[in-house]
């Protein structure tokens, strides 16, 4: 996805929290400084595949066969440890930083990729964990205007963003697995990220003509993006 496709989209979920562009491209700019250029042929294996999007919720770790079975593993967060501990590889964890950034270190170390990402409230994180990285194997991402090396290739919270990118590396099947857009568990402001991460891979799903199993039965209750222009 192109930054033309998702700005306007960008600039609605900022009006509905009330975040500032601002400090989203600080981030960015940071994170830009720390960051190396990635080698996006590394995930030429992506194209044509079958790709299981791991999130961090409660249903996980009944669902593991999904992620067993696909050709491709992105995991959320701290998915990333279930997996693991469950003997399944990732081929790219996507984070933000705000759980389990040693795992995403200690990733790195060994040669697998980390999509780490920047955003307004985490500069702190970013400073102090990029440097820990082997850099050589981290995709820097942003919600906001790339700025090489940093790409933004759509999404918003972990989950959704790992659907992006693969997305973007050609997948050709999403599979979901972890997902729970009702958590109780979580406060109000994860719940309305939740509801967001569930309204942009609907409007993802449309854009690839595809049906995500993780939607079904919920897709009549879904607010369509509409973006501010």
């Amino acid at each position: 996805m192109n930054f033309d496709d998702w700005e306007p989209v960008y600039e609605s979920i900022l009006a509905d929290f009330g975040f500032g562009r601002d400090a989203d491209e600080h981030a960015r700019d940071v994170l830009a400084e720390l960051a190396h250029p990635f080698d996006t042929s590394r995930f030429d294996h992506v194209a044509g595949a079958t790709v299981a999007v791991a999130g961090a919720g409660p249903a996980l770790a009944g669902e593991l066969e999904t992620a067993a079975d696909a050709d491709v593993v992105f995991a959320a967060s701290t998915a990333t440890d279930v997996l693991l501990d469950a003997g399944i590889d990732v081929d790219l964890m996507v984070t933000d930083l705000d759980k389990n950034p040693e795992t995403a270190v200690e990733l790195t170390h060994r040669g697998v990729p980390v999509a780490a990402h920047a955003h307004g409230d985490n500069v702190p994180a970013v400073r102090e964990w990029l440097p820990q990285f082997d850099t050589d194997h981290v995709l820097a991402t942003t919600q906001a205007a790339p700025v090489a090396p940093v790409v933004d290739y759509g999404g918003f919270t972990d989950g959704d963003r790992a659907a992006f990118l693969a997305d973007e590396f050609g997948a050709a099947e999403l599979r979901f697995l972890g997902w729970d857009f009702d958590d109780p568990q979580v406060d109000e402001t994860k719940a309305k990220k939740l509801r967001w991460a569930e309204r942009l891979l609907y409007w993802l799903e449309t854009r690839r003509g595809e049906s995500f199993t993780v939607l079904d039965g919920r897709r009549e209750r879904i607010r369509p993006v509409r973006p501010v222009r």
